[in-house]
């Protein structure tokens, strides 16, 4: 992906940071210097650094186990708005997607889960009733790995939920009609999600609904294409008739 470098490997897999990432962290660290000198800047950073590092743990759920069914991976990008693993292909096999979609959000739970049994789960539901900036940083992890998890299992494209919901409808039907369902179910919670965050007045909510409502439509497209040019022949694309000009 342009506008990247590599700061690294894993289990073969290259992480590689994106342009925008950097100058998020950059955005990060002057806002939290600016509300509350060094140290808030480094606990801010410190926060979003391990937190980025979930996301990454999540992406290698998805990695190593689309790896057990023969899927290759070229990469892991981090964005401003999470990881994105680029496959080279995505087990279309129901039971085999199914499994990719859910193992980035299980590792999540498993994360949260981690950390619920080593802080004490009375002490992490004491510390979110603190003052946001009084929260410390594991008990944040904890509730935050919870919510990544329940945010990709909606089940609208193009979150790990949209792809789940594909593989169980495909059990029902094929490949490309269980994409357009899913899609359309996708953009229905989309319109319900920009719905409400106008009426609340949350800019955020309506910008995750462009993002589900865009990434839907872009997998299915992507899927119906990809479905069509399975059905072309080579002699489709071949000229079969010639005309003979005169010399």
């Amino acid at each position: 992906m342009g506008w990247s470098f590599s700061i690294g490997s894993i289990s073969g897999i290259r992480i590689r940071i994106h342009l925008t990432f950097a100058l998020f962290l950059v955005w990060i660290g002057i806002a939290f210097w600016s509300e509350g000198g060094r140290p808030a800047m480094i606990n801010g950073l410190v926060y979003v650094l391990l937190l980025f590092a979930c996301v990454v743990l999540h992406e290698f759920g998805h990695i190593l186990t689309a790896r057990r069914y023969g899927s290759q991976t070229l990469d892991v990008v981090l964005l401003p708005i999470g990881g994105v693993a680029r496959m080279k292909s995505i087990p279309e096999k129901p039971s085999q997607e199914l499994a990719v979609a859910l193992a980035g959000p299980c590792v999540n739970f498993a994360i949260a889960a981690v950390l619920f049994v080593v802080l004490g789960s009375q002490t992490i539901m004491q510390d979110v009733t603190r003052p946001a900036k009084d929260i410390p940083i594991l008990s944040q992890l904890a509730i935050a790995n919870i919510a990544l998890a329940v945010f990709n299992l909606v089940p609208a494209f193009p979150m790990d939920g949209g792809r789940a919901l594909r593989a169980l409808l495909s059990y029902r039907m094929d490949r490309a009609s269980a994409t357009a369902l899913a899609t359309r179910i996708g953009h229905v919670l989309a319109i319900g999600f920009g719905v409400l965050g106008f009426i609340a007045g949350h800019p955020l909510l309506m910008l995750v609904a462009l993002f589900i409502f865009l990434g839907a439509t872009a997998e299915n497209n992507n899927t119906q294409l990809h479905q069509l040019a399975r059905r072309l022949k080579v002699s489709d694309g071949m000229l079969t008739r010639f005309s003979t000009l005169p010399v």
